[in-house]
């Protein structure tokens, strides 16, 4: 008798012996766990969790309680009622292009990154992230991981622990380091303590395991990556992604730079490229939309 058939046989009796229904969590196993046989590699070992939890986003609701956050209201957008605000309609235009490329080829996992630090990375990916959940139904993951130099969790005003790195490390499983907060549908995993070989933590296997529990709860998942010149980690992480976008500051960039981080990802499918910084009095088409729309009253 073959290995076939005798796997067939088996399997019949197991559904005679549960009634004709599978086991409540292999289904769940087989929905959103990567096999661990398929992790090959000598840094890809599985998490040391149990891959057969069932891990729904009714269960990501329920074992992740809204959270306090405090968000720096000067530049994270969307967590105020000024639809016209600077900025805003610059995200939705991205967020439209996104969605255009998404009829395309497949797009939901995105890397946000850059040539040199202080680009203005962490802004755009937690602004498009605010951003892609404003439309109604849609949810969205926003991960930090910059773990060389995290910024995402002193924007929003949330504690940096447990996060990616302790995930990463085997002390927290997804439901420990997923914060939800006062926006619907946004929730976001913190970078988490610092390590001292970020590379090294990134290729061992965790990252793609969680990103594949993940990926089938959320309509986006944005990545913040560290600056693809200094460092590698970018490239990286870019494996895990359908997509990068590379955010280039305007008047700061060096020109040799922005086409060096460019080349690392030539590999890659780098979906566009966000110029950041402009002033409102510069930008060519600011003055269209606020001679239509009204321009915002001014703060003191």
């Amino acid at each position: 008798m073959s290995r076939i058939h005798e796997a067939l046989k088996k399997a019949e009796q197991e559904r005679t012996e549960y009634g004709g229904q599978p086991e409540a969590n292999q289904t769940v196993a087989n929905t959103y766990a990567e096999p661990v046989s398929t992790m090959r590699g000598e840094n890809q070992s599985a998490p040391n969790f149990n891959a057969a939890s069932a891990f729904t986003f009714d269960s990501l609701l329920a074992r992740c309680p809204q959270s306090r956050w405090t968000p720096d209201l000067k530049t994270m957008l969307f967590f105020q009622d000024e639809e016209h605000k600077y900025g805003t309609e610059e995200f939705r235009t991205l967020r439209s292009r996104l969605y255009q490329l998404r009829e395309r080829q497949p797009l939901k996992k995105i890397l946000v990154t850059s040539a040199l630090p202080k680009e203005g990375k962490s802004f755009v990916s937690a602004n498009l992230a605010q951003v892609m959940v404003r439309q109604h139904g849609r949810r969205a993951l926003l991960i930090d991981a910059d773990l060389r130099g995290p910024k995402l969790h002193g924007t929003f005003g949330v504690t940096q622990a447990p996060g990616l790195s302790e995930y990463l490390r085997g002390e927290n499983d997804e439901f420990g380091v997923v914060q939800r907060g006062p926006m619907e549908n946004l929730f976001f995993i913190p970078a988490g303590h610092a390590n001292a070989n970020p590379a090294e933590l990134l290729a061992n296997g965790r990252l793609k395991f969680l990103l594949n529990r993940l990926e089938p709860l959320f309509d986006w998942i944005i990545i913040d990556s560290p600056p693809a010149v200094p460092v590698t980690d970018g490239v990286l992480l870019s494996s895990y992604c359908d997509g990068v976008l590379m955010v280039v500051r305007s008047n700061a960039t060096p020109f040799d730079l922005a086409r060096r981080a460019r080349q690392e990802f030539r590999d890659k499918n780098v979906v566009g490229v966000v110029l950041n910084g402009i002033d409102e009095g510069s930008s060519p088409y600011s003055e269209y939309y606020y001679a239509a729309y009204g321009r915002p009253a001014a703060k003191s």
